[in-house]
């Protein structure tokens, strides 16, 4: 029995049909948590076992976990909680029913930054790597990947980028760093649910094939889009005040803006790409695929 947290979401909605072409055909059998079952398709929702609720509610896990092997484990964000509260604090039921049901394996969406100088001062990430911890006290073998930004952040820029050709961060036009799509995070995920020979617990990076900067992005996006695109960077106190007018949690926008500034300073280059590490979707690849018809449609 392998349990997918979160099967609606970004990578969620890209793992269960990858589970769901191998699962069955090795023995495994499928449990999904969801809020609202209606959200899944008819074809995935007729395939799994439904449990509904939210993860972070002991109840739920409580049935979730109940003859589970495996587990999918993703935390939503929460811009109303404090990131502490968000990560550890959601977690806290599950870990507990991990022990209680005695769940062998636990793959986790985790972050880059473990061992680098700005791991804890990272804001949102900082909170995630002590989720990680969390979960692996519980004594289940735990895989957490380590993960930077998505490709499909830039997704929320599709308004300004058919605008004005223009999108926005708050890093160095010139810095580098690693990017993946979330399609490649769940192929990772599904292949260590799948084969759960892995024992212990660490973290798995998911790098991406290069590591790119904003003006490098800003080259590819003009290239695949046929019009130009440029890069403006975002001060640090702007975004601040920008989230902080959307009534968000204060302790959630210090996290989001220790996060960026954490990022800026190389937050993200403290693991060496390896085949093991590199994944396939290259920037061009995707731009061309998914956010080319986003921006033009």
């Amino acid at each position: 029995m392998i349990v997918i947290t979160a099967p609606t979401g970004k990578i969620g909605r890209r793992l269960l049909p990858l589970l769901l072409e191998s699962a069955p055909a090795r023995g495994e059998h499928l449990r999904v948590v969801v809020r609202d079952p209606a959200r899944l398709p008819d074809a995935v929702r007729d395939r799994v076992e439904v449990v509904t609720g939210s993860h972070g509610d002991a109840e739920v896990v409580d049935r979730a976990f109940d003859g589970a092997d495996a587990v999918f484990w993703l935390v939503p964000p929460d811009p109303f909680r404090s990131p502490d509260d968000g990560y550890s604090g959601f977690t806290r039921p599950a870990a507990k029913s991990l022990a209680a049901h005695g769940v062998g394996h636990v793959v986790a969406v985790s972050a880059l930054g473990r061992g680098t100088p700005a791991a804890g001062r990272a804001g949102l990430v900082t909170a995630s790597l002590a989720m990680d911890d969390l979960i692996a006290g519980t004594g289940v073998a735990y895989r957490a990947l380590a993960c930077p930004s998505f490709f499909e952040n830039l997704l929320e820029e599709v308004g300004s980028l058919r605008e004005r050709g223009v999108f926005t961060d708050t890093v160095a036009a010139d810095r580098k760093a690693p990017l993946v799509a979330v399609a490649d995070v769940a192929a990772v995920a599904a292949r260590l649910l799948l084969d759960r020979t892995w024992t212990g617990t660490g973290s798995v990076p998911v790098l991406g094939p290069e590591d790119v900067s904003p003006d490098d992005l800003a080259r590819v996006m003009s290239e695949r889009l046929g019009r130009p695109v440029r890069y403006e960077r975002q001060p640090l106190d702007e975004l601040r005040a920008g989230l902080s007018r959307h009534g968000l949690d204060e302790a959630f926008v210090r996290g989001v803006v220790d996060m960026k500034r954490a990022k800026d300073d190389g937050l993200d280059a403290g693991v060496t790409r390896t085949p093991d590490t590199a994944t396939p979707t290259a920037f061009e690849d995707w731009c061309a695929r998914v956010l080319k018809p986003a921006v033009l449609s």
